[in-house]
């Protein structure tokens, strides 16, 4: 390898490296905007801690679970507590491959806690955390990325449709299922009120930052600058993204009447969600049909979950969830055989020639990796439970808020520190809900 290419891989991906973890301040404005204004510091706290935690058990045991060598079926068996090695003949720095892969490891637990928001103790994130990023994570990485089976099968999941955004919105589709819905939030008749977010401000300049930040989420992915590839990649990722938003947005306009904003955001979210998977692997006009689709599924996806009654405060589910299943689905239809020979990865897609066999291959890895994800993640909730006695905050706790009840101090205290009368005021009427235990 010549040495000036390895500089410049290395400097790339570092440079994706960066981008990917300053989507985390995407995160903590896209959660702190989307949820009521009584919880926002605690949201911003968390999303910091959580990253930080899950980076610690990523150097300790999800690296080497997930690119270790003497691998069992499940995750790789070397390579714990990393230590900084640099090898001679790679292409890139080890040291800044560690880094972007952290990174996105710590992007899926943000993913996953999500479904927590608004009711879990703040012990749960701490514990939750811990085995996810030990048992959930690295597992369904080993398998796509790490030499596992499906990457033997040539499974398509470029920068991670399915190892980051599906494995942890089933993690939190798992949390929203055992911690159930927040206090006021359905109706015994089984509708729902509203609980709209706070800032609909921060939450649109937090998907400005997570769109500039998925840049290096899959562009990134390339880990090289040759042939300039990643342009490529950048070009079909924009082009995804906004046609998300277009979708979202007429299609919210035909069926409410009027363009709904978080509809909007989410429709871009959406779209960036789904080319994650297909954008090294699909011709350009292919990326805005993927997208396209992708903007109308997260808006019925919403909705058919609510009608459900499974509350998603953040859309975890509907965004990242279903949009990432579409978008690891995509390839199979429209892999280019160009571009998956040229990727090393899996072969042409049905629209392309190659039949149905590598549309098997991507339905077949979604749903084995989803269905992991999602018992691993509710049995760990559920043993979570069973030993601690409750997850979740009293009811007392919910409707002060989890800025005071979990930290002792508002993310608004001008706003929010007057008194406990206050808070209430700020809460739906609930004399018709279903009332949640207090403990759970």
């Amino acid at each position: 390898m010549d040495e000036v290419m390895y500089l410049m891989n290395s400097l790339w991906t570092m440079v994706a490296a960066i981008l990917v973890i300053f989507m985390i301040g995407g995160f903590i404005l896209l959660e702190a905007g989307s949820l009521r204004m009584k919880n926002a510091g605690h949201v911003a706290g968390k999303t910091i801690f959580t990253f930080g935690l899950a980076s610690l058990v990523f150097w300790a045991i999800g690296y080497g679970f997930i690119f270790g060598d003497n691998a069992n079926f499940f995750v790789g068996m070397s390579n714990f507590f990393y230590g900084g090695t640099l090898t001679e003949g790679d292409s890139l720095a080890a040291t800044v491959f560690f880094v972007f892969q952290l990174a996105f490891a710590g992007i899926a637990v943000t993913i996953a806690l999500g479904g927590f928001a608004e009711r879990a103790k703040f012990s749960v994130y701490v514990i939750f955390t811990i085995l996810f990023g030990m048992l959930v994570y690295p597992v369904v990485a080993h398998w796509i990325w790490g030499g596992g089976w499906l990457a033997e099968h040539g499974k398509q999941d470029f920068a991670g449709s399915t190892v980051v955004h599906l494995t942890g919105a089933m993690a939190a589709l798992a949390a929203t299922m055992v911690l159930k819905p927040r206090i006021g939030k359905f109706n015994k008749d089984g509708s729902a009120n509203k609980f709209a977010g706070h800032n609909q401000v921060y939450s649109a300049l937090a998907v400005l930052i997570l769109f500039v930040g998925w840049l290096g989420f899959n562009a990134g992915s390339t880990v090289s600058v040759e042939g300039v590839f990643f342009g490529y990649v950048a070009v079909n990722t924009v082009l995804a993204a906004c046609a998300g938003a277009v979708a979202a947005t007429f299609i919210s306009w035909v069926v409410l009447g009027k363009s709904d904003i978080p509809t909007i955001l989410n429709g871009m979210l959406a779209g960036l969600v789904a080319i994650t998977a297909s954008c090294a692997f699909v011709d350009v006009w292919a990326s805005v049909v993927i997208g396209l689709i992708a903007g109308v599924i997260t808006f019925f996806a919403a909705r058919f979950l609510e009608a459900k009654q499974i509350d998603d405060p953040i859309f975890a589910v509907s965004v990242h969830g279903i949009p990432g299943i579409w978008g690891t689905l995509s390839t199979g239809f429209f892999a280019t055989g160009a571009l998956a020979e040229s990727t090393g990865v899996g072969q042409a897609g049905l629209f392309y020639g190659g039949g149905v066999e590598q549309l098997w291959v991507q339905f077949m890895g979604v749903a084995v990796c989803g269905i992991y994800a999602f018992v691993a993640s509710y049995a760990i909730l559920w043993v979570m439970k069973k030993v601690m006695g409750t997850i979740r905050v009293s009811e007392e706790e919910e409707i002060m808020g989890l800025d005071i009840s979990e930290h002792g101090g508002y993310g608004y205290p001008e706003h929010l520190g007057a008194t406990a009368s206050t808070m209430k005021d700020d809460e739906p009427e609930v004399t018709n809900a279903t009332q949640q235990p207090k403990h759970i």
